[in-house]
């Protein structure tokens, strides 16, 4: 199941992509005229804390929405609505691994031989066609990396790496927007990683069952329609298992926390001359299964 978060006269919804169609469903206004279910989430991150039950209720809400003779009524085209990442907020900071392709690590000067992890603010959040801002007042060297991002569906702590997947209610693309200059001023990831809008998100989150083995996803990442990445989740360093198991054993895992996998080789930083982004650049990152989130930069 494709799900996604949406805005619509000031209140936020969620639902799933309708299939073929440019539309979601509007699985509250559904609940709330047909009374399917005895109770029914109000917040996306509320549903992903219930795992498959979560995705149970919204195909019930479907399948009586298709019965219905105002069907239709039921449906939110795209045009309507505006786009949020499909969890609008995580409950804290974005989880993310860096150095897990060794292939971009070597082109940054590095190795991947530690387990290493830092986080971006909630506020670095941003949408899927959303224009964002290059941050020229603050940075000269801004930077794309497009990644697979894990969703959390519950708490954890010390997850074994063979029950981890128990705790993934699925997967979205990000791109971990890095402005490289104060990434290396201040010596540390996170003011260079959390510039607001620097973590878009999205278009949909999809649930695991679509996508049994993430360790065999292409990742693709263009700039202005030129290839710069073309990975594979099968290089990663630490696999999406080892990745939860491992943060867990210090932070408590809730849901709807997300977590970024890293990046392959590729971005602007790894080219001579660098290859950073500009006003009028559009970011897409494509992931199998998933779809492809584009960045629109100004």
């Amino acid at each position: 199941m494709k799900l996604l978060s949406y805005s619509l006269d000031g209140k936020i919804y969620f639902g799933p992509k309708v299939k073929k169609e440019e539309a979601v469903w509007d699985v509250l206004s559904i609940q709330e005229t047909l009374q399917v279910l005895p109770n029914f989430p109000t917040t996306i991150v509320e549903g992903v804390s219930l795992g498959i039950d979560f995705v149970e209720q919204v195909r019930k809400l479907v399948e009586a929405a298709l019965k219905d003779e105002n069907v239709n009524s039921f449906k939110r085209r795209f045009t309507e609505i505006e786009w949020l990442s499909p969890i609008p907020r995580t409950p804290k900071n974005i989880f993310a691994v860096g150095k897990n392709y060794s292939d971009h690590a070597k082109e940054m000067g590095t190795e991947a031989n530690e387990f290493v992890v830092f986080t971006k603010s909630p506020t670095a959040i941003a949408a899927d066609e959303q224009t964002l801002s290059v941050h020229a007042d603050l940075t000269s060297s801004y930077d794309y990396e497009g990644e697979l991002a894990i969703v959390i569906s519950k708490k954890g702590k010390n997850i074994p790496t063979k029950q981890a997947y128990d705790y993934v209610f699925g997967y979205t693309i990000a791109n971990d927007l890095t402005a490289r200059d104060l990434q290396t001023k201040h010596q540390q990831y996170f003011l260079g990683k959390s510039l607001d809008e620097s973590c878009p998100l999205g278009p949909y989150v999809v649930t695991k069952d679509e996508l049994p083995n993430p360790q065999a996803l292409s990742i693709v990442t263009k700039v202005n329609d030129e290839i710069r990445q073309n990975g594979q989740t099968s290089d990663m360093v630490y696999s999406v298992e080892q990745i939860i198991s491992e943060i867990s054993k210090i932070v408590t895992l809730e849901p709807g926390d997300v977590i970024l996998t890293g990046t392959p080789a590729g971005v602007g930083n790894g080219f001579n001359p660098p290859k950073f982004l500009k006003s009028g650049d559009i970011v897409k990152v494509s992931i199998e299964g998933i779809g492809t989130l584009v960045s629109k930069f100004e």
